[in-house]
């Protein structure tokens, strides 16, 4: 049975809610500081300031709290509005992109986020065939997993070609599987256990390991990783997010790096840096499209995802 009551505050909420109060909403959230949205803005702290307090008022909800260091933190109720309201900007973003390129008949610039892994393997191969067809103007920003799902939402990016994110990050996101890739434990040629047949994983207790930031999406599957070999703390390690520091420090020491096969393809294939012989297979997942569930890709996204997954397909059979 429809709530009436429910409707009408709904109704009342919705004639209250301004663009300016999502889109301070949305900076505040991506930022984490109010001062930065009100720079990105271009309005005043005070005036950001007021906006947020105004939708917190109309949703009668409290949307961010402080979080020390790191700045705003987003409430429950702020995570669950964020999914909506970057839905809504992102929609209207397409909307107004839309009529743009009916008026103009041309097509609007594609933006696509990669991992590095995808930006090494698969994206050149994949964007010189799209461009033998297609003059529409390409973007391609390689960054973390996680940071690359927060643009998506926000509308500022049309793709995500990387891993499958965790459940909590996938909400009003779609994901359509391309190829599997698992870790691979890499170090220089010429390393101690280099050419052993069979490395014990407990020999790697007694080197620099390189991980990736407590933040980053392949961390818990890495700890997890240590964990089923018998490590629960390693003593000597690195924390880089950088695949340039970690791949330089790698080849300058005897440290061993956990890294997805896809960032160290090319180096593993003519030899710059070498495998070492560990079972890495409880560490596979899913790398794939991810798309908002809100939009429908135009027909030269949808050419562009055609290509990658081809070029995909044909680069993961041939290993």
């Amino acid at each position: 049975m429809v709530n009436i009551a429910r409707l009408d505050t709904t109704r009342r909420q919705l004639a209250r809610i301004r663009h300016r109060h999502l889109n301070c909403f949305l900076e505040t959230a991506k930022s984490r500081k109010v001062s930065a949205a009100a720079e990105a803005l271009n309005i005043s702290q005070p005036a950001a300031s007021k906006t947020l307090h105004e939708l917190e008022d109309i949703l009668g909800s409290k949307l961010f709290v402080r979080g020390g260091r790191a700045g705003l933190k987003l409430t429950p109720s702020g995570r669950l509005f964020l999914r909506y309201a970057g839905a809504s900007i992102a929609a209207l973003k397409e909307g107004v992109d839309s009529i743009a390129q009916d008026s103009t008949h041309g097509e609007t610039k594609i933006t696509v986020g990669v991992l590095p892994t995808v930006a090494t393997s698969v994206m050149p191969e994949a964007i010189q065939k799209f461009k033998e067809t297609h003059s529409t103007p390409l973007k391609v920003i390689t960054r973390p997993n996680d940071a690359l799902l927060d643009q998506l939402r926000l509308g500022e990016l049309d793709l995500v070609v990387g891993r499958l994110g965790r459940p909590r990050e996938m909400l009003g996101f779609s994901f359509t599987h391309l190829y599997p890739d698992q870790l691979v434990l890499v170090v220089r040629p010429g390393h101690p256990l280099a050419e052993e047949a069979e490395v014990d994983v407990h020999a790697l207790e007694k080197m620099t390991a390189l991980v990736p930031t407590k933040s980053g999406l392949m961390r818990p599957v890495i700890d997890r990783f240590w964990v089923a070999h018998g490590i629960v703390t390693l003593p000597d390690f690195i924390e880089a997010r950088s695949p340039d520091f970690c791949r330089q420090y790698v080849l300058s020491s005897d440290a061993v790096w956990l890294i997805s096969h896809g960032v160290v393809e090319h180096e593993l294939e003519n030899g710059t840096l070498r495998a070492l012989h560990v079972d890495t297979s409880d560490t596979q997942g899913s790398v794939g499209f991810t798309t908002r569930v809100d939009t429908n890709p135009p027909p030269a996204l949808r050419h562009l995802m055609d290509t990658i997954a081809e070029v995909a397909m044909t680069t993961h059979a041939m290993h």
